[in-house]
């Protein structure tokens, strides 16, 4: 199954990154997709659909199109940099690929990545933040308001869930693949038309900025031993040839950042999200592999001690931070300090 999604992933990515026939032949189903969402948002607009408003503030962490941009990175560090200026965030994502069978759930460092998601474990944990997952954002946000004190939620991949009322927007594209062929799903990789960019409050881009965009660039280059919890820096692999595996978005980014430090990698992919049976990473036992935070977590439970993952480390421009903090205190009616 995992070996067919693969190649459905890889099909799509083809036609939405590169140049093909199949382009012209879907774009009227793109017409329609385009259609139906900007009827759905003008509802939203007039009314006809309900917005439901917090008693906090509400900034959405999104993109346009499919696929893995590094939303994940950017509501870590927005967690931990409002922490920082003061704030008590929460935090509510969708729980993708969780299997729980209620919602909302709530997610702590302990959870189950089967259950809530693999990328809200990680967010949990990197950021020590009442959290909570489910389909429904505004049944996620009340949970969290009803239980813990909070002053700002951050919704993870909430951009085009308009039922929930927002205080500020921040979309994040790929610096690399920037928006694909740019037509919509399903002849293009977008989920909303690239005008939808001029509407949000700030765009962050994963890689090289253009103007009037933010760069958000990957630092760090300490691994973490998932049995032992042991630190070694990235540079040490160099003299031997270890396996690199990924099960995320844009598996390249993290094959080149490693290669960026001179290490010399055999490679093995699977869909986004992928949860991983032992028989699937069955490697030299004495080849080191190396891993993202987020496939770390859905293999602790059968881990080899020389499996290794790297924690996800972004930085931003100040500009960036100083541009959130108006953006609440012109939303919020009263200044951050």
């Amino acid at each position: 199954m995992s070996s067919l999604r693969q190649k459905i992933s890889s099909g799509f990515d083809g036609i939405w990154y590169g140049k093909s026939p199949w382009t012209i032949l879907l774009r009227p189903l793109a017409w329609l997709f385009i259609a139906t969402m900007t009827l759905r948002r003008t509802a939203y607009r007039l009314g006809i659909l309900k917005t439901s408003a917090l008693a906090v503030p509400v900034v959405v962490v999104g993109n346009i199109s499919v696929g893995g941009t590094g939303k994940t990175p950017l509501v870590i560090w927005l967690a931990n940099y409002l922490k920082a200026a003061g704030f008590q965030p929460g935090i509510i994502s969708r729980g993708y690929t969780g299997q729980a069978r209620r919602w909302p759930q709530q997610v702590r460092p302990d959870a189950d990545p089967r259950i809530v998601g693999d990328e809200a474990l990680v967010i949990a944990r990197r950021t020590h933040c009442p959290m909570a997952v489910g389909p429904n954002r505004v049944a996620c946000a009340n949970a969290l308001l009803k239980y813990a004190t909070l002053d700002i939620i951050i919704s993870d991949d909430g951009l085009q869930h308009y039922a929930l009322d927002r205080q500020v927007e921040i979309a994040v594209i790929d610096g690399v693949r920037r928006l694909g062929n740019g037509f919509c799903l399903p002849a293009g990789p977008l989920r909303e038309g690239k005008s939808r960019l001029d509407k949000v409050d700030m765009v962050v881009t994963n890689g090289t900025a253009l103007q009037q965009e933010y760069a958000m660039r990957y630092g760090g280059k300490t691994m973490i031993n998932l049995i032992s919890g042991e630190t070694r820096e990235l540079d040490s692999f160099k003299s031997e040839t270890v396996m690199a595996i990924a099960a995320i978005g844009n598996p390249d980014r993290f094959f080149n950042f490693i290669r960026a430090y001179g290490v010399r990698i055999s490679t093995c992919t699977f869909p986004d999200h992928h949860f991983y049976t032992p028989n699937e990473l069955m490697f030299d036992a004495k080849q080191a592999v190396l891993m993202t935070e987020k496939d770390a977590v859905k293999c602790e439970r059968f881990a080899q001690p020389n499996w290794w993952y790297l924690p996800i480390e972004v930085q931003l421009p100040d500009e960036f931070g100083a541009k959130l903090l108006t953006l609440l205190e012109k939303s919020h009616g009263q200044k951050v300090t």
